[in-house]
């Protein structure tokens, strides 16, 4: 089952690696009496990631901000060695969660799950961004292709925000 606006996001623990060290981050922890942004990509270091997706959300982030949001969060089916990485190199590092989903459990849950075999990446999320608050999604946006950033980027979500 894929995941719809009215529904409450499944508990998960995600893996992150912050600059004290990596810490577990809880659906709780991170979503309940929070209004959140949360994107997908399917995979830290992939070009549509780094160069159109992830960008727009740190470019926007003061704006983001300033419409009521509490955070703003990215999760990828990486390890988060590698989510950690990505966070140092792109300059987000202390701005944005950029959350390890290891094995694809929360991925999986919401029905976002992607076979990239094809393409080398094997099991990834799909590309989608989402307005949570409380831990119930307001809003959500799933791309059709995981090479494109139309409808899960900053801009669409400033819209919503509106």
């Amino acid at each position: 089952m894929t995941i719809a606006v009215g529904d409450k996001l499944p508990n998960a623990t995600f893996k992150e690696k912050t600059a004290d060290g990596p810490v577990e981050v809880t659906t709780d922890q991170l979503f309940k009496g929070k209004r959140v942004v949360l994107f997908a990509v399917p995979g830290a270091f992939t070009p549509t990631c780094s160069l159109n997706h992830l960008p727009g959300y740190l470019e926007n982030r003061d704006a983001i901000l300033a419409r009521g949001v509490d955070d703003i969060a990215v999760v990828a089916v990486n390890d988060l060695h590698v989510m950690g990485a990505w966070a140092t190199s792109s300059g987000g590092m202390g701005k944005i969660h950029f959350l390890s989903d290891w094995n694809a459990a929360f991925t999986k849950a919401i029905g976002m799950d992607i076979d990239l075999s094809a393409g080398t990446l094997g099991i990834r999320s799909k590309r989608y961004s989402m307005l949570v608050e409380d831990g119930i999604v307001k809003a959500l946006n799933v791309e059709d292709l995981p090479s494109q950033a139309i409808y899960s980027g900053a801009a669409t979500m400033l819209e919503q925000l509106s």
